[in-house]
This record gives structure tokens, sequence and C-alpha cells, in this order.
């Protein structure tokens, strides 16, 4: 499952500009020395990374295919038409914007399409998993629209139904977000679908996180419940940065011009190119192999975080995503992601459901391409547990992080 081929500086950049070059150099022998467990992260191919430095960052491109605001998008034309064929086979979608720069824009770009400053929207409260385009005052989403945040149960930490089910009723929002950057288990789409039903709504799916487990076949789709699926196309899905829309074909022109002219400018051929070896990646067996062994991985990093005496939210995962609380260790979150990062495992902090306290949020999608199983998932879990506990020093779990990922080298050579 592990890529080949090393990305090498070029000798040109090398020649042109060596402290950049070293920059670089530096940032692949980071990647390579050390365990990649946040869950937002993942290791592209040497194909996505070859697009991304193709000669198609040239071209200027507003618009879409046969309707660009520049001359000379014959060939790039062809590219996008590609990525969206390509999205639309692998999700079952009747429609798919590619352009989208990112997860946050391909949300904004759907809040434009479907709604209007001041509409009231459903989403799950930030305390329990929501980002930060699911109300934030930070944000342009709670700036601009009155959202209401929806929870998880205290003693379960899965979505809480019911609660749903009556805010909706009480509030009936113009459209109701489900997704999430922390919560572990899979969304019960087919429940959200009838409730916005119920109260009217239109239903948008934030899947950044699970689309790749989608694509894999080992997470279910939101596309035949959800008016709008905004997804990232990196993480699990192993493409480059940036985001996607889905959707059917009714919305499909309000869709595109809620990206462009509305929050976007010019396309990004080179990534969108990028994002087309992406999709056909994730549609070969090895791909779909490749999904159901990050959520093997997940679950047996979850159960043996767990035996070593961290708390897992929700008691387990469905997906690529680990929460746990470090607490019983001794330790709180922000703490433990230090001496970890020490050690040598990257990893992130999350907000923790009903406590006051952050805890760690992992992810299997980079270590998974790697070639790793479960068995190195129960050793990383031990080596996590005994750097938090203060038992393994950093220098010596530094020795152990290199000796694992010396075994699965991101990028062979």
């Amino acid at each position: 499952m592990s890529v080949t081929h090393a990305p090498q500086t070029t000798d040109v950049l090398t020649r042109q500009d060596p402290e950049l070059a070293e920059i670089l150099l530096g940032e692949l022998h980071r990647q390579s020395s050390t365990l990649q467990l946040i869950a937002a992260e993942n290791f592209c191919s040497p194909a996505v990374l070859a697009a991304l430095g193709s000669a198609l960052a040239n071209k200027y491109a507003e618009g879409y295919p046969g309707a660009r605001h520049h001359g000379g998008c014959e060939i790039v034309d062809v590219a996008e038409r590609l990525a969206v064929e390509r999205a639309k086979s692998l999700f079952g979608a009747e429609h798919a914007n590619v352009q989208s720069h990112s997860g946050s824009s391909a949300v904004l770009a759907a809040y434009a399409a479907l709604l209007r400053p001041g509409d009231t929207v459903l989403a799950l409260g930030l305390p329990y998993g929501g980002h930060l385009t699911h109300g934030s005052p930070a944000n342009f989403s709670g700036r601009w629209f009155d959202f209401v945040p929806y929870g998880v149960d205290a003693e379960t930490g899965f979505i809480d139904h019911d609660q749903v089910r009556t805010l909706a009723r009480t509030h009936r929002p113009k459209a109701i977000v489900c997704g999430s950057i922390a919560y572990p288990r899979h969304i019960d789409y087919a429940f959200f679908r009838e409730v916005a039903d119920e109260v009217g709504a239109y239903l948008i799916a934030d899947a950044a996180h699970p689309i790749g487990l989608v694509a894999g076949g080992a997470a279910p789709s939101p596309v035949p419940y959800a008016d709008v699926v905004c997804a990232t196309t990196h993480k699990v899905l192993r493409g480059p940065r940036g985001g996607m829309i889905l959707c059917g074909g009714e919305l499909a022109e309000r869709v595109d011009r809620a990206v462009f002219p509305f929050t976007q400018g010019g396309a990004q051929m080179h990534t969108i190119a990028a994002k087309a070896v992406a999709f056909g990646e994730a549609a070969t067996p090895a791909f779909t192999a490749y999904a159901h062994q990050v959520v093997a991985n997940a679950r047996v990093l979850a159960a043996t975080l767990a035996d070593e005496g961290l708390v897992v939210t929700t008691g387990g995962t469905d997906t690529h995503l680990v929460t746990a609380d470090p607490a019983p260790l001794g330790v709180d979150g922000r703490t433990a992601r230090g001496r970890l990062a020490a050690a040598g495992l990257v990893l992130d902090c999350c907000a923790l459901p009903h406590a006051d306290t952050r805890g760690l949020r992992l992810g299997t999608a980079a270590v998974t391409t790697q070639g790793m199983a479960q068995k190195e998932m129960a050793r990383i879990a031990a080596l996590l547990a005994g750097v938090v506990r203060g038992e393994v020093e950093s220098v010596p779990a530094r020795e152990e992080v290199r000796d694992l990922v010396g075994g699965f080298p991101p990028y062979p050579a």
C-alpha cells in the first residue's frame, strides 16, 4: 500500500535557490523520520506530486470548461472535465465542482449557494467536534449566519439525535449541517435527511474527513441523502490539498456560481489535475483495500490506547479518527502533545465533549499509506502511552520511532 519513489528536489532548484531546496529536503526528512498521526494529513502519491508541479500551474483559467475568461484553456479544460467525471463516477454524484481551494472554501460556497446572511443553521457545536465553518464567531460562518449548535450524549459521546430533532423543530433552520473534525463514528445521514425534510431545511454534509473512506467503500456515503456534500481531497483520499463539492443536478448551477465568481477567482489548474489523479487512484481495488486497512488500524489503535489507560471517546471508532483523554495518565492534552512531539509522534489536540480539558486527536491515514498494519498500531499505542506517562524518555522514544518509520518509509527509494 505504500507509495514509491521519493520526491526529489530538482537540480534546478538546488542550483538556483539552495536555501529553499534545503528547506524542502528538511521537510521531507521530518516526514520520513517521525510518525505522522495527524488525522487530516496523508502522503499523496508521486503521480499527484507530479501534477502539482506541472506546467498547468502557469495557466490562468477563470470560469469553467468551455466558458473561460482567458484564452488558451483548451488543454486545461480537458483536465478539469476529467477531474469532474472521475469525481462523479467515484462518488455516484450527478454534479461535481472541483475548483474549491480548500474544505473551508467549499463550505463557504455551499452556504453561498443555499443561504442568505442571517439565516438559521443547525450544526454540531465546536466543543463536540464541529468545524470552524460550523458557526465559530471567529469565522465567516458565525458572523454571517445564526448557528444553533447540537451536541453529543454526555454518557456515550454519540450525537444526540433526540436533541437534533428537538432543536430543528424549535428553530426551523434553513439548513442542517452534519459532519465533524473529531467525531470518530459514522454519521447517520438518513436520520439527518429525515429531520431536514420534516422542517423544510437543506441538508449539507461536511464530509471532509470521511470522504476518502467513502471512496474506498469503508464508510457510508452522504451523496444519496445530502443536498450538497462538501469535502477535501487530501486526508484519507490521499490527493492534493484542496476541496470539492458534490450535489444533484438541480443545484449544479447555483453551486458553480457560488464557487466562481462569488467566492473564488481563477482555478488552480495544477491542483485540479492532481485531484483527477487522486480520483483515478481512489477508484482502484488497491485503494479499497487501503481504506479498509485505515479503519482496521484505527480500531486497533483505539483499543490499545484504552488498554493503556486513556479514555477513548465513544469507546472506539468507525473511521480513521481516534480521540482520547490522557488525563488518567496524569497529564492534559496539550502537555501530552508536547511530550509526544519531542519523541517524534506528531498529532493534534482537540476539544473533549462535556469536559474542560483538551484531548488527543489521532488518525491512521498516513501510517497506513506507509504500509503499517495492526501490529504496528499496537506498538505505536504502547509507545505513545509510555511517553505520556513519562516512562519512556524522548531520546529513546525517538530512536524507536526512527526504527519503526525506517521499516515503512513514506517514499521508498
